[in-house]
């Protein structure tokens, strides 16, 4: 059901001096910005995983929320998942509380789930199916 650990979600109240740390003083790729609503965030491929960081565009949503909370730090651990309906319904029967019970729409074509931190002793959890699974279901 899981593959990896896709990505660490660090919420950030400026996108900016860390986009520079990763680029100019760690020498690693960092994605373009891309935003919804709520947040800005950028990708930074580190081995098979990555770093997503997250900042949050008013002073509502679920990252403004995180940081005013718990100061500016890990939001999220995202594991890979091949199909997102199967692993929701095998949680569903295990009786794991979810945040979403149905896949939503995540970054670069993905579908996303969070799994409660209250089922993780605080973890937040986010399941990820990526857009090549998705493209590899609807081609069989």
């Amino acid at each position: 059901m899981i593959r990896k650990i896709a990505h660490l979600g660090i919420a950030v109240k400026e996108l900016g001096p860390l986009k520079r740390l990763y680029s100019d003083v760690l020498r690693l790729p960092v994605s373009d910005e891309e935003e919804n609503e709520e947040m800005r965030w950028v990708f930074v491929p580190v081995g098979e995983s990555s770093i997503e960081l997250l900042q949050a565009k008013g002073d509502e949503g679920p990252i403004a929320r995180f940081i005013r909370k718990n100061g500016e730090g890990i939001h999220h651990v995202a594991l890979e998942v091949e199909d997102i309906e199967a692993a929701l319904q095998w949680l569903k029967e295990s009786r794991v509380p979810m945040v979403d019970e149905a896949p939503r729409p995540g970054a670069h074509g993905s579908r996303i789930a969070f799994i409660h931190p209250k089922a993780t002793h605080g973890v937040l959890l986010e399941l990820v199916e990526p857009a090549r699974a998705i493209s590899e279901k609807e081609a069989s």
